[in-house]
């Protein structure tokens, strides 16, 4: 069994609806350029307000991947 390496990027996610869509919304996007992706994990939270009131949910992740 070989030893593997792994490389991470970070993304920011966005969404006007909840935290899980923002991230799926980041690894969704990244899956269209990255291959063989293995973990991610939330480094960040954040979000815009307007009128009081959360308009958009913004989730920075790391997401880590196998390097072939």
């Amino acid at each position: 069994m070989e030893d593997q390496v792994y490389k991470l990027v970070e993304l920011t996610g966005t969404s006007s609806t909840t935290l899980e869509d923002a991230i799926q919304n980041a690894i969704a996007k990244a899956a269209k350029t990255i291959r063989q992706m293995r973990w991610f994990q939330v480094e960040e939270i954040r979000g815009s307000i307007d009128n009081d009131a959360v308009r958009q949910w913004q989730v920075t992740v790391k997401i880590g991947f196998k390097v072939e």
